[in-house]
């Protein structure tokens, strides 16, 4: 056990078995141990950069104290910092501090001293907010940001003050520079706070912008309801959508290109509505969407199968959920395990949200013919290894699907239901044979998205019995104990919460269900089945992540009672 983990022990902070785990498992897959830290275990940043410091002879400092206009512009180098996952903060005379997180980081300093020809002193930080600092840092130093400013809503106030409202001049202000300054910086806002969607909302006597947060919606600002269509009107020439009709939806694409190796896609869509166009922008950040399967939330148990099912030659594996509940990240990270140079693997999908080298993706296109059962058929004569289609909406696109998981394909699609269960009676319902279900499909994911909570803020909640067994926890469960946490909320998160975790079904299809499908039983039957065989339902896996302290209950009832 490493110097650093064998003192989190003596200090009380973690049980000598997981830091024993998280050791070996941070040598095998070379991720630094304050990685696996940050991520895996609830004790607190400040705690572990403090224990590394007095490890290995470390000054620590604390980024919320730091003012980031001391930052040398001048030595912000993206790819030394992205490298090593470190930053310059502040230069004193021939002297480069530089802030990191992992103490056993070496190649850093010479690195950075080669770059600069300063002399580097290294300065140990916390992990997440030396995360927060990069990303701010270098998105902070794009040309594109040079003009902006934190007083993009004064300058607004100060263009309606000099303007007759002309709100149906729409083109006068798209070019306005208070205009393009407010939704750069807009867009920038919410790739920095993780959002996943841009609502810019109007009313008759108010203009709204909500960010969605670990799918929550946040009010973030109202702007002058006067530069409404103005605002509107910038976005939708960013999107190349038509600015003049403003009668029917229009779809269109951003691409903001952040630095030169980074680019976040946003997917744009007006809305005509009572009072003006509302417009919703999809933020799609490839680079923030392909996790480690590890970190998405499997039990071991659902993890393993989820592998072995990735593992088989062919078949069909199928992920259920309504939308947002992070279907196309699941699906993303088994093609990530399956991307290898020995197979080839093609997606359909509407459109494509994940880039990925390595894998011929399609957008379907029904206006012109290309719809997801043609995409189909084009890959099974394009000498496919693994297929991806992105949602199974209809029997033609169904029964295609099967066919190529019956000769010899691997196949990946979602649908929507509520669960796994429901999903084989939904294929019988579209008109898919029982026979074809049931030789087909080696797994079934239903999963649902959480919050997860701040592992520095969260407070333990103490319920009566009644209330937990009421909740669903068994007798068995109490008896060996239970601690729960609610949500507090600190500088550090969004209301108590900072992330989100899934939540998951894994439902293997067992010779006994195989043999339920052919009967033609409900979902209920099948359901009951599936309990016998030990798969755990949403709402006992949603139990469990409370249980242990990742989520509330409270997010487990918001998530997973229909």
């Amino acid at each position: 056990m490493p110097g650093l983990a064998r003192r989190l022990v003596d200090a009380g902070l973690a049980p000598p078995d997981l830091m024993a785990t998280l050791s070996k498992e941070a040598r095998e897959q070379k991720i630094p141990l304050v990685v696996l830290l940050a991520s895996r275990t609830d004790i607190p940043e400040a705690r572990v950069a403090q224990a590394a410091g007095e490890e290995f002879g470390l000054p620590v400092l604390d980024l919320a104290a730091f003012d980031r206009e001391f930052l040398p512009k001048e030595h912000l180098n993206e790819e030394l910092i992205r490298k090593h996952h470190a930053l310059p903060l502040v230069q004193r005379g021939n002297r480069l501090f530089v802030a990191v997180s992992d103490p056993t980081n070496l190649h850093a300093s010479d690195e950075f001293k080669f770059a600069t020809g300063l002399v580097i002193e290294t300065v140990l930080v916390e992990h997440r907010k030396l995360d927060r600092l990069i990303e701010d840092s270098i998105s902070a130093a794009m040309s594109m940001m040079d003009t902006m400013d934190d007083e993009g809503f004064a300058d607004l106030a100060v263009a309606v003050g000099g303007t007759d409202d002309k709100d149906d001049d729409v083109t006068d202000g798209i070019d306005d520079a208070p205009v393009v300054r407010f939704v750069n910086k807009l867009m920038l806002d919410a790739i920095r706070r993780k959002a996943s969607d841009i609502h810019l909302e109007p009313y008759e006597k108010d203009f709204r912008v909500r960010f969605r947060v670990d799918g929550m919606l946040y009010d973030v600002g109202h702007p002058p309801i006067s530069l409404a269509t103005r605002i509107i009107a910038r976005v939708k020439v960013m999107s190349q959508m038509d600015i003049a009709e403003r009668r029917l939806p229009q779809d269109g694409r951003i691409k903001l290109k952040l630095s030169r190796t980074r680019a976040v896609d946003f997917r744009v869509n007006s809305l005509p509505t009572l009072h003006g166009e509302k417009i919703v922008m999809r933020i799609l950040d490839s680079d923030a969407s392909i996790l480690s399967i590890d970190v998405l939330g499997f039990e071991e148990e659902q993890k393993k199968l989820y592998l072995e099912a990735l593992n088989r030659p062919y078949g069909m594996i199928l992920v259920t959920g309504p939308t947002g509940s992070g279907k196309t990240v699941s699906l993303y990270t088994g093609l990530g395990i399956l991307n290898t140079n020995d197979r080839n693997i093609s997606t359909a999908e509407d459109p494509a949200e994940i880039n990925m080298p390595g894998i011929n993706q399609v957008n379907v296109h029904p206006k012109i013919g290309l719809t997801f059962a043609n995409a189909l058929r084009a890959f099974l004569r394009q000498d496919p290894d693994v297929i991806m289609v992105g949602e199974i909406r209809d029997l033609e696109t169904a029964e295609i699907a099967i066919k190529a998981a019956q000769t010899g394909h691997l196949v990946l699609s979602t649908l929507h239901t509520n669960d796994a269960p429901q999903t084989l009676t939904r294929l019988s319902n579209m008109g898919v044979p029982a026979y074809n279900i049931a030789s087909s499909i080696l797994l079934i994911i239903a999963q649902r998205l959480a919050r997860r909570l701040c592992p520095v803020c969260k407070e333990r909640e103490d319920l009566p019995e009644e209330v937990l067994l009421k909740e669903g926890f068994t007798a068995d469960d109490i008896a060996s104990g239970i601690e729960l946490y609610r949500p507090v909320g600190c500088d550090q998160c969004t209301g108590g919460y900072k992330g989100r975790l899934g939540i998951y079904q894994v439902m293997p299809i067992s010779d006994a269900t195989e043999r339920l499908i052919l009967q033609g039983c409900s979902s209920m039957e099948l359901a009951e089945q599936a309990a016998r065989e030990g798969v755990n339902d949403l709402r006992r896996s949603g139990l469990l992540k409370a249980r242990a302290g990742a989520t509330s209950l409270e997010e487990v009832n918001r998530v997973t009672t229909d």
